[in-house]
């Protein structure tokens, strides 16, 4: 068996050893048989497989709302129709589960739940061919069962300041990402490639455990017209400011755009 632990979104799973993962934006797929080459997340193909979202729920919105998204969406999507939907409770989190009716001409079984841990949302859905449920649907229920949201995880970097850092994130000059800083020395920019919406849930999760005190939180997004987020540290006499700055070439900023990390030490 391995096991996946996300860094990020906070959460770890236990898995078939024989079994690959692939990671596109805030969502993992796991499975039997997965092409590691493809840039998109394939749903359905080969014997089956799960896949997992990350999303961020700063305002802690009800789980009705987000499950009738959730279910329009994906709706929308295929075509599919809910059947009879149910409460669902795992790792202590909460949730709402259903089974899905896909059109007749598909081959495919479709179940999907969501969960919901503090700020954190967890989307789930598992695809096989209906041939295969036999064999596949006792091992990914098993998988979805070994969830669990760790207090702490072990590892994670810091800076000279001491600020966690997220994995797979470089030091660039700060002046890379922002065009209007005078006191460079005063400064740190860290670039990488996750989602905002997995990166504020990094850091609620890592601030305190790495002894700072969170003075203000801007969300991303919100009513703020910062257009991105912002966090207010304190440890001792060190003051710090932390943005989290999304960006996108297209121009379209969304929860999974991938951001930048901005740190202002105060002088």
């Amino acid at each position: 068996m391995k096991k996946f632990r996300h860094i990020l979104w906070g959460y770890e799973l236990t898995y078939p050893s024989h079994w690959t993962r692939q990671s596109v934006q805030d969502a993992d797929a796991f499975g039997d048989a997965l092409d590691s080459s493809s840039e998109e997340l394939d749903a359905g193909q080969d014997t089956g497989q799960l896949v997992v979202r990350g999303e961020w729920n700063w305002e802690r919105k009800p789980i009705e709302p987000l499950w009738n998204r959730h279910i329009g969406l994906m709706a929308g999507m295929i075509g599919a129709k809910q059947v009879g939907s149910a409460p669902w409770k795992l790792a202590g989190a909460e949730g709402v589960e259903a089974e899905i009716v896909l059109p007749k001409k598909d081959n495919q079984r479709l179940w999907t739940g969501i969960l919901m841990h503090d700020f954190r949302v967890l989307h789930f859905m598992v695809t096989h061919p209906k041939e295969a449920r036999a064999d596949f649907e006792p091992v990914v229920t098993k998988v979805i069962s070994s969830l669990r949201f760790p207090n702490r995880i072990l590892g994670i970097k810091t800076n000279r300041e001491g600020i966690p850092l997220p994995p797979e994130y470089e030091a660039v000059n700060p002046k890379n990402i922002l065009s209007d800083v005078s006191d460079p020395a005063n400064w740190r920019a860290y670039s990488g490639k996750a989602g905002i919406g997995a990166l504020q849930a990094f850091y609620l999760r890592e601030v305190p455990i790495h002894n700072w005190e969170m003075e203000e939180y801007v969300p991303f997004p919100s009513s703020s017209e910062l257009g991105f987020a912002r966090l207010q540290l304190r440890r001792s006499n060190l003051k710090i400011t932390l943005g989290l700055m999304p960006y996108d070439p297209s121009g379209t900023i969304t929860p999974s755009s991938p951001t930048n990390i901005v740190i202002k030490v105060a002088s």
